[in-house]
């Protein structure tokens, strides 16, 4: 039986970051992942050509942990336009950011979305938090929707623009997601630019995964964990067709996990349509909205318009998003998605061809108030426990829980 300091089970973006750092301490660190390849939920797969990601990934780099244990520039980061257009009954209209575009801020009050008192109570909401991310968490924490409502954030600006964009965003249309993360999170959206790798969203945990092979860690892919029992002073980790491994610690990063003994929060689903087309409906890079409502769609993007690189030559890849129906009975078709895409882009959209739909139900976990984030990383039963779950809903946190694992391990070995 192979032996070692730590197993880590799982390896996505916490998971690679735990072991990273436990092989930097100099522990022998091995992680196992049932999949082919390392990622989890941040993957991309290539069909036809295109470069699909598994639902529709943004990178941001303002996040701290970017900055400290991700090399943007290696990952030739193609960025989204600070901006969203809207689709109105008659018209679309285009918001662009007031901190990034001043100059816009006239267009943007005439676009007849933006009556000066929605904007003033948009910023009471938001400025406390663009200043210091502390006041976010400073005082009692309540639901996006009594949020809103207390700040005077109403109108167009919010039901047309604001609710269906964060919808993709939070995997959430109905506003129930603590309003502290949200602010967290618009405050992440205002200091940094988010984009896609060039080479898809998995080019991210590929990274990571060099960075933990260069510091020692090894990685078993399509290696499933079957079991861990505690014997004596280690643990026995069985893995579906192959040999048990022996560790004195086992870190479980294996997103949201039914089988863990913690309490868990519930997962929140996306679904994610990808169609071809052979002529883009518009040059415009920045995300859609339908403001009028009308269909699943939350938010739709022309991933070519600012990544080139997600298509073969002379082809374009459209990326249409809903919210994951709650349950099995509500079942959003492909006619109701082109209908919605063809008045979204004013286009013909029955020459597309659909390429794939990503149904994820364990998207993103359920941010509710009050907003936790930072649970507990060590079991009662000895093993430990990373993943988004942990911290924040975002890359931030995963990659934020799988530093806080390993400290708690190496804490705990006398490392």
């Amino acid at each position: 039986m192979s032996e070692y300091d730590v197993v880590v089970v799982g390896a996505g973006l916490a998971g690679l970051r735990c072991a990273t750092r436990l092989a930097e301490a100099g522990l022998d660190v091995v992680m196992l992942e049932a999949n082919e390849t390392v990622g989890g939920r941040e993957r991309t797969d290539v069909v036809d050509g295109f470069r699909l990601d598994l639902g529709f990934h943004v990178l941001n780099p303002a996040y701290p942990a970017v900055q400290r244990w991700v090399d943007v520039d290696a990952l030739a980061l193609r960025r989204f336009p600070v901006a969203v257009g809207v689709r109105l009954d008659d018209r679309l209209a285009r918001l662009e950011h007031p901190l990034r575009h001043p100059s816009s801020l006239l267009t943007t009050l005439r676009s007849g979305l933006v009556a000066p008192a929605d904007l003033a109570a948009l910023a009471r909401w938001a400025a406390p938090t663009l200043v210091s991310a502390r006041a976010a968490t400073s005082g009692a924490d309540r639901s996006l929707e009594e949020a809103w409502d207390r700040a005077g954030v109403r109108g167009p600006l919010r039901e047309a623009v604001l609710e269906p964009f964060l919808a993709g965003v939070l995997a959430d249309d109905r506003q129930q997601t603590s309003d502290a993360f949200v602010r967290l999170l618009v405050r992440s959206f205002a200091l940094g630019r988010p984009g896609v790798p060039a080479a898809g969203i998995g080019a991210l945990p590929a990274q990571l995964a060099d960075a933990a092979r260069r510091a020692g860690a090894g990685i078993r892919l399509s290696h499933r964990v079957v079991s861990t029992r505690r014997r004596g002073a280690h643990w026995h980790v069985g893995v579906e067709g192959a040999g048990a491994l022996s560790a004195r610690a086992v870190v479980v990063a294996t997103g949201l996990d039914p089988a863990l003994d913690v309490p868990l929060p519930r997962p929140r689903g996306l679904q994610t349509w990808w169609f071809a087309t052979e002529a883009a409906p518009t040059d415009d890079a920045a995300l859609r909205v339908d403001g009028r409502r009308r269909g699943p769609i939350v938010n739709t993007a022309v991933m070519t318009n600012t990544a080139p690189t997600y298509a073969p030559r002379g082809q374009h890849l459209v990326q249409a998003t809903c919210v994951l129906p709650a349950t099995a009975t509500a079942t959003t078709t492909e006619h109701e998605v082109r209908r919605q895409l063809a008045e979204v882009w004013d286009a013909d959209t029955r020459p597309w061809r659909l390429l794939r739909r990503d149904d994820i139900a364990a998207a993103l976990p359920a941010q509710d108030p009050p907003l936790t984030p930072r649970r507990r990383v060590r079991l009662d039963d000895g093993r430990y426990v990373a993943g988004d779950h942990r911290d924040t809903a975002s890359i931030q946190g995963a990659l934020v829980s799988g530093q806080r694992a390993a400290e708690a391990v190496l804490r705990d070995l006398g490392r």
